[in-house]
């Protein structure tokens, strides 16, 4: 109802009629897709450092800050290199970083250690750094000095927009993931399967030695073994979240062609950012 009485009245409060702009259009979706992007890794690393990896509030900070410090770093540089380079390129290079580091964040494991999470972040972060200057000054370029309130409204909602739905998304995609791969796992949890065969006695034997016991033999052995089954498939659904946030990043790349750069709004863009 928003979009039809916005488009149909003569005086909107919010003119839709801008998205006409080709690379506004497409400037949006790329700030759309990046912050779903930033605010779902923001939300997933975490929940993997605190439930799956045993971090406290403080090490996960640890992790979660360097990628901040990283985006202050690089968007002072991508500023310097707006004006001597085509944008476009560095735009480009930022989507690029940002879906490698999301690429790499989908190859964590159970044993990865704090240098090896941090990595990814960090590089994000320089990522974003190069994503954001450019892709603002390509964005806002073709833009007319009348409309540039109206252009600057629409590109900070649907850049919040994009960080809510990203957090939605991946909440919910990594639970139905997690419930996938418990279901898959739980297929070879059986009696029958050899590998369980062998670990049964192995583990059942550590925990006597541990001076663990069960009234009923074999149950506390499964309960282990289940639990880790639980913590594996908690892994995978991390493993494909970040994957699919990363190729959605991939797939925003070719975008980068319908923009361009125009002198006259050179002026406005300065002064909207």
């Amino acid at each position: 109802m928003f979009v039809t009485w916005e488009l149909l009245t003569e005086s909107p409060v919010v003119n839709l009629r801008i998205f006409k702009n080709i690379p506004f259009s497409t400037g949006n979706l790329i700030m759309f897709v990046a912050f779903f992007s930033l605010f779902s890794s923001i939300v997933l690393l975490p929940i993997y450092l605190e439930t799956l990896m045993g971090y406290t509030a403080y090490l996960s900070g640890l992790v979660l800050g360097p990628g901040g410090v990283a985006t202050m770093v690089a968007m002072p540089i991508a500023g310097q290199f707006v004006d001597r380079i085509n944008p476009k390129w560095i735009l480009s290079f930022g989507i690029v970083v940002t879906a490698y580091a999301v690429h790499l964040m989908s190859l964590f494991n159970l044993q990865a250690d704090f240098y090896a999470i941090l990595w990814p972040r960090v590089v994000m972060g320089f990522g974003i750094g190069f994503l954001f200057v450019p892709l603002t000054t390509v964005t806002m370029s073709g833009v007319n000095k009348e409309q540039m309130g109206n252009a600057t409204a629409i590109f900070n909602l649907l850049r919040n927009l994009g960080g809510s739905f990203g957090v939605a998304f991946v909440t919910t995609l990594l639970a139905r993931r997690e419930q996938f791969h418990q279901f898959r796992l739980v297929e070879h949890l059986t009696p029958f399967n050899p590998n369980f065969q062998t670990a049964v006695p192995q583990i059942q034997q550590f925990l006597q030695y541990q001076g663990l016991t069960s009234p009923v033999p074999g149950q506390g052995v499964v309960g282990l073994i289940y639990n880790n089954l639980l913590r594996q498939a908690a892994m995978l659904s991390f493993n494909d979240c970040f994957f699919i946030i990363s190729i959605m990043m991939t797939l925003v790349l070719p975008f980068v062609l319908l923009m361009r750069k125009t002198k006259e709004g050179r002026s406005s863009v300065m002064g909207a950012h």
